[in-house]
C-alpha cells in the first residue's frame, strides 16, 4: 500500500504549487490527499487518521492532531517558522518535524522594504517624507531573511548592522554588514530595526519599551517575524512618549484598533501576514516540502528537522 501524504492548508497554496506537489508525490508512487479551507480545527483532526506525512502552512499540528494520526511519521511546515507545531508532542511520538528554510526569504525581505518605504513616504499622502539612503538599518537575527534584507538595503545606500549571537561575526562581515555584540547596541545605533527572531521563551515580549526607547529620533521598528515578540504595553508606551517613533508590521498586535485610532500616521498593519504571500514563495516552499518528504522516506534525510 502506498504512503499517504496530506496537504492540509486552511489558507491554500496556489493551484500551481499544489500541481507541483502532486507531480512530486504521485511520481514517487505515493498517494496525495488535499485538505483546503477546512472549516475548523476539528475538521483537520478528523481528516488525518491514515496519513503518514503532512505538509502544512500556518495550520496547527497539535497533540490532538497527532493522537488522531497513528501512522504519522513526518510534518513539514512550508515556511521558516514552526511554532504552530507542538514539537514536544511530536518528539514523544517519534514524529519528525521540518521547516523549509530560505524558500520564503526573498519575499519577506521585499515586504520589509515595502513597509519601510510606505511609512517613510508618509503613506503616499503627499506629505514630505524621508529617504532610506544614508540611514542605518539594524537586523535582529541574521538568517536567510536577514541576509536578503541586507542585500536589498545595500542597494538603497543604507548602512547595515546585525545582531545574532548564533552567527559568527566573520560571516556577517563577509556580507558587508557590521556585527554588533548586543541587542542594546543595535537599537542604540539604528534608524530602522527589522525583526527576524522566532517566538520562543527568551524572545517573547522581548521588544519592550526599554529597548525601543534607545533608538534614534525618527526611528521605526519593522516586524515581519511574530506578533508575540512585541511587548504590547511597551509599544503603547513608546508611541505615547516618543511622537517621532513608528511601528509597522504584517502581524497586527492585539491592541491594533487602539493604536490605529490614536496614532494613524505612525502605525500600519497589513490585513493578514504577508511575508510569504508571493506566487514564487508559495511554489518554492510547497515543492521543497514535497521533496523533503520524499528525501525522508526514501533516504532517511532529516536535514531540516527542527525537533529532536
Amino acid at each position: 500500500m502506498s504512503k499517504k501524504v496530506m496537504v492540509a492548508t486552511v489558507k491554500p497554496f496556489a493551484p500551481v504549487a499544489v500541481d507541483g506537489i502532486r507531480k512530486i508525490v504521485e511520481g514517487a508512487g505515493y498517494e496525495l490527499q488535499v485538505l483546503e479551507k477546512y472549516p475548523d480545527q476539528q475538521a483537520f483532526v478528523n481528516a488525518v487518521s491514515d496519513v503518514e506525512a503532512l505538509i502544512i502552512r500556518s495550520d496547527k499540528v497539535t497533540r490532538e492532531v497527532m493522537d488522531n494520526a497513528p501512522k504519522l511519521k513526518i510534518v513539514v511546515r512550508a515556511g521558516a517558522g514552526y511554532d504552530n507545531v507542538e514539537l514536544e508532542a511530536a518528539s514523544e511520538k517519534g514524529i519528525v518535524v521540518m521547516n523549509t528554510p530560505g524558500q520564503n526569504s526573498n519575499a519577506v525581505a521585499e515586504l520589509v522594504f515595502g513597509l519601510m518605504i510606505y511609512m517613510a513616504r508618509r503613506a503616499y499622502t503627499g506629505k514630505a517624507g524621508t529617504e532610506l539612503k544614508g540611514k542605518t538599518l539594524g537586523l535582529q537575527a541574521y538568517g536567510n531573511v536577514g541576509r536578503n534584507v541586507a542585500r536589498i538595503a545595500h542597494g538603497f545606500g543604507m548602512s547595515v548592522l546585525a545582531y545574532d549571537p548564533f552567527v559568527p561575526a566573520d560571516s556577517i562581515r563577509a556580507d558587508d554588514v557590521e556585527p554588533v555584540d548586543s541587542v542594546e547596541a543595535l537599537y542604540d545605533r539604528c534608524d530602522y530595526v527589522s525583526l527576524h527572531i522566532p517566538a520562543i521563551k527568551p524572545t517573547i515580549k522581548s521588544i519592550n519599551f526599554a529597548l525601543m526607547s534607545r533608538m534614534k529620533e525618527g526611528a521605526m521598528v519593522v516586524n515581519t517575524a511574530r506578533k508575540e515578540v512585541i511587548d504590547e504595553d511597551g509599544l503603547k508606551e513608546m508611541l505615547e512618549k516618543r511622537p517621532d517613533f513608528r511601528y509597522v508590521s504584517d502581524i497586527a498586535p492585539d491592541c491594533k484598533d487602539k493604536l490605529l485610532a490614536t496614532y494613524p500616521d505612525r502605525v500600519f498593519f497589513t490585513t493578514k501576514k504577508m511575508g510569504a504571500q508571493t506566487l514564487e514563495a508559495n511554489v518554492n516552499a510547497a515543492l521543497a516540502a514535497a521533496n523533503q518528504i520524499l528525501g525522508f522516506f526514501e533516504r532517511g534525510n532529516t536535514t531540516f528537522q527542527v525537533n529532536k
